[in-house]
């Protein structure tokens, strides 16, 4: 069952959409500046990156908070 999410800048986008269009904005060494994850910095890699992101709440949570504040308002 799906809810309407109207105010919620991140309904719609996967998690890959949002990694992606970050690297696209910041590159890798801007991402890890921004947020000081190694998975930015060690062999950085959507797929390892999205791996570690969807296993560490945290992480992730500073990720979506980096994207709403780059791209909406």
């Amino acid at each position: 069952m799906s809810h309407p999410q109207p105010n919620n800048p991140l309904h719609g986008l996967s998690l890959e959409k949002i990694l992606t269009r970050l690297v696209e904005r910041y590159g890798w060494d801007g991402l890890y500046a921004e947020i000081n994850v190694n998975c930015f910095f060690n062999d950085p890699s959507i797929k390892s990156s999205l791996k570690f992101l969807r296993k560490t709440q945290w992480a992730r949570d500073k990720v979506e908070a980096l994207y709403i504040n780059t791209f909406t308002g």
